[in-house]
């Protein structure tokens, strides 16, 4: 089956090797929160919720952290209330960017945005002009030396999968965002490295190495900022491109 993507692999390949990527709890965190503000702590009847506790799950955040985050959003614990934001922009070259935050400030989040974006030489787009180029799915990924593709594949495929892809040492699992949860619940038996729900680009726009180190830093510095949840990009990187 083939792949559609090879922004995630590059993504978590990355994140594996990256300090900083203890950020990624506090985000986490923020998710769970407000999943259970707006739905209620019970996961059973929260799907929101639910996807966020196994996306935490996948990062192997402890689960003492995660039951906090939920005490937080329902009000058992005091805790920040945070709006959800979508910008729409575009990178030098075109490229499509999809930001999504999550902010106790949102005069604040929309300036540290903008400013980010302009320093690349992108800008914001206007409402619907590049959402409408993704759709969401469900990516579940497994590191390549650990296990095989056929390995990978058959337990996904059983789950409801509806693609299976091995690109640079990591087989990455698509879904229906609906099936979410039964592919990972299929897969359990197997150490994912990350489970969550995507934003994945219809099409991509292929980049040679110097449009791809742009693209990227300036997908590092967004994702660097406290208040921005998750970067999306149509962004189509090299075969071999290394993240720095």
């Amino acid at each position: 089956m083939s792949g559609h993507s090879k922004w995630a692999t590059i993504k978590h390949k990355k994140g594996a090797a990256d300090a900083k990527r203890g950020q990624m709890f506090t985000k986490l965190i923020k998710e769970i929160s407000i999943a259970a503000r707006m739905g209620g702590g019970d996961p059973e009847g929260n799907p929101r919720l639910r996807t966020a506790i196994i996306k935490a799950r996948g990062a192997n955040m402890p689960k003492d952290n995660i039951d906090r985050a939920i005490k937080k959003g329902t009000g058992e614990l005091e805790g920040v209330n945070y709006e959800e934001l979508t910008y729409e922009a575009y990178a030098p070259g075109g490229i499509a960017v999809l930001i999504e935050v999550l902010t106790d400030n949102k005069n604040r989040a929309a300036a540290d945005v903008r400013n980010i974006l302009t320093r690349a030489g992108g800008s914001l787009a206007t409402a619907g002009a590049v959402s409408r180029l993704f759709k969401r799915k469900g990516i579940i990924t497994f590191d390549g030396e650990k296990y095989t593709e056929d390995q990978i594949m058959e337990a996904a495929l059983e789950g409801g999968a509806e693609d299976v892809a091995l690109s640079d040492g990591v087989i990455e699992v698509t879904t229906a965002p609906e099936d979410f949860e039964a592919v990972v619940n299929a897969l359990a038996d197997f150490e994912s490295m990350s489970a969550e729900i995507s934003m994945v680009p219809e099409a991509e726009v292929d980049l040679d190495n110097d449009s791809a180190g742009k693209i990227m830093r300036l997908i590092d510095k967004l994702e660097e900022n406290d208040d921005v949840q998750s970067v999306y990009s149509n962004a189509g990187f090299p075969e071999g491109f290394e993240a720095e």
